[in-house]
């Protein structure tokens, strides 16, 4: 099977930068999980006392299976932690557990990049998928057809990487907002924010390499077009 050499320069780069990044997030989580807080509180309290501070006793904070598998949910207002961020009172756990409760805050607040993101949702899960179909069949379609069809896939896949960049601003807020209410609500203390800014700088890494591999992706697709005319 052929496989173009001028995938690698696109493909091999943001590759190695999303493995550098998991590879940091992992040890940076599994590092300061074994660092317990000062306080001895949990994730889920430590989210519970900035959402009920916040305005927001209304959301309500469950535990969900996976590793790192924390989020909001704007819809049914509802912020799922990990397992072991929920109940663990680590340095981990309460960074991981305030960053999302950060998220709750923008929604709160109609923050305009999480508000966006959420409308991108839909479309963007159909063209991640979609997208490089459509692409690769045009590609070896003949004629305006084959070409027409191309350039959808590229226009489908164009929202993809324009969802990573609208992600980037929402998941730094959220972490900033995190490490600024972690200490002014006393929750951990300013020696303590040296490991909560390991894991979540090395959280926001990951979704620069994210949005790094959707770019330089179609960016291929158009290097492609270009070649092909």
């Amino acid at each position: 099977m052929y496989i173009d050499p001028g995938y690698f320069v696109f493909a091999l780069p943001p590759m190695l930068l999303g493995l550098w990044a998991q590879f940091r997030v992992k040890s940076a989580f599994n590092r300061y999980s074994q660092v317990r807080t000062q306080t001895g509180i949990s994730g889920a309290d430590a989210a519970r006392r900035i959402l009920d501070r916040g305005g927001l006793p209304n959301v309500t904070i469950e535990p969900v299976s996976g590793m790192l598998s924390d989020h909001y949910d704007p819809r049914s207002k509802t912020l799922r932690l990990s397992e072991d961020v929920y109940g663990l009172p680590s340095i981990a756990s309460v960074g991981v557990a305030a960053h999302e409760a950060g998220h709750a805050l923008q929604d709160k607040s109609g923050y305009a990049p999480l508000q966006l993101r959420s409308i991108m949702v839909p479309a963007v899960s159909i063209g991640s998928n979609l997208g490089p179909i459509l692409f690769m069949a045009g590609l070896f379609m003949a004629g305006s057809l084959g070409t027409t069809l191309a350039w959808a896939g590229i226009m489908l896949f164009a929202g993809v990487a324009l969802f990573a960049l609208v992600t980037l601003p929402v998941e730094f807020n959220a972490s900033s907002r995190a490490k600024e209410l972690l200490v002014s609500q006393g929750i951990v203390s300013s020696a303590e924010m040296e490991g909560v800014n390991a894991v979540l700088d090395a959280a926001a890494l990951t979704y620069v390499a994210a949005a790094a591999q959707a770019i330089m992706q179609l960016l291929y697709f158009l290097n492609i077009m270009n070649r092909r005319d």
